[in-house]
């Protein structure tokens, strides 16, 4: 006798995937102190790799050259953070005098503000008290929630090292265990996939790192140009804040336009730097992005920005930037197996040709 299949109708199924959907984002969103350190530990250990294989080409011992290569990682994280902590100590040291300039446009502009708008002074001064002392006491509330932040942060700090020399370790373990997984018959699909992975993964971060040298040089420099101070910090401030897609770039030149407005005599200063940073954008967007960081990610804008925002939304910053390369992850897998090639497709940026602008021409 025949087994019969159970089938299920329709409404089924998507209560079905739905529900399973709703318990996945829940662990994701549940288990997010643990899926995020992971997350970025497998893609420096990707990154690092071919440092690794290098050293172990040179016949030394491959534990030794993972930990070579960890040491030589955190060197240079660590030269930047005193790079920045110097160049922010300079800005800290002019704080006060900062204070007093803002507080000088501040008054210029509300008198300027109740002489066009016929408000008094008075009025406007009492109402951005209320609204500071507003924003003190909801900041007062949240104290305690920043400062476990805060702890949980630089735990993950140093629990990252750890995870990056655990999964450098252990890369022949966890390769041979993805290929057991899926059976002998898909040892060639998984291959390619995990090399594909590999290559999407270090294309696009190498590619993030030089994208950053590129902005913050052309920050710092049109910065200087216009002897705004402290150039070099907000010029390297403004090209990490870039590393945010699509909204990074924007809160990026609110901060040297301030500094413009305290610092210099003229407003017009603001619009010169709104100006510099409109343009580094654009050569941001058309050219530094499309040839050297977006050449091995093939993502549309659409699912870019949905993407960014939806694990903006699940994990905070740290989301938006695993985003798009878990995006273009999930990709490479959709293109290898079959039944999900449409879906891969609709992920990527192959714009086919609309039917309906064909104007067919019948022959007489």
């Amino acid at each position: 006798m025949k087994k019969e299949v159970l089938q299920l109708p329709f409404f089924a199924k998507a209560s079905l995937f739905f529900m399973g959907m709703v318990a996945f984002v829940s662990v994701l969103y549940i288990g997010s102190g643990i899926i995020v350190p992971l997350i970025f530990a497998t893609m420096i250990a990707i990154v690092l790799q071919p440092v690794v294989g290098f050293f172990v080409r040179k016949k030394i011992n491959r534990i030794v050259a993972i930990i070579i290569t960890l040491i030589l990682a955190i060197l240079i994280l660590v030269a930047f953070g005193y790079f920045l902590y110097s160049q922010a100590t300079r800005f800290s040291d002019s704080w006060p005098k900062l204070v007093d300039k803002f507080t000088e446009v501040f008054n210029s502009s509300t008198a300027w503000t109740s002489d066009q708008f016929n408000i008094s002074p008075e009025k406007i001064k009492d109402w951005v008290s209320e609204t500071k002392a507003d924003l003190f006491d909801t900041s007062g509330s949240i104290i305690g929630k920043t400062l476990i932040s805060v702890g949980t942060s630089l735990v993950v700090l140093f629990i990252i090292p750890v995870y990056v020399f655990m999964i450098m370790f252990y890369e022949p373990l966890l390769l041979e265990f993805i290929h057991r997984l899926f059976g002998q018959s898909n040892h060639s699909m998984v291959g390619i996939i995990t090399t594909k992975i590999k290559t999407v993964i270090q294309g696009y971060l190498i590619g993030l790192t030089i994208e950053l040298v590129i902005v913050a040089a052309l920050n710092s420099v049109g910065l200087l140009i216009l002897g705004i101070q402290y150039a070099i910090l907000l010029g390297v401030i403004g090209a990490l804040l870039n590393l945010i897609p699509y909204i990074g770039g924007i809160i990026a030149v609110a901060l040297p336009m301030m500094i413009a407005l305290v610092t210099k005599t003229s407003p017009w200063y603001a619009l010169y730097v709104l100006a510099i940073y409109y343009f580094i954008q654009l050569i941001d967007n058309n050219y530094i992005v499309p040839k050297i960081v977006a050449s091995k990610v093939k993502v549309n804008a659409l699912v870019s920005i949905i993407g960014i925002l939806a694990f903006g939304a699940l994990w905070g910053i740290p989301g938006m930037f695993v985003s798009i390369p878990l995006i273009a992850i999930v990709k490479v897998i959709f293109d290898q197996i079959e039944s999900m090639k449409p879906w891969g497709f609709l992920l990527g940026d192959t714009m086919p040709e609309l039917a309906i602008f064909k104007i067919k021409i019948k022959k007489k």
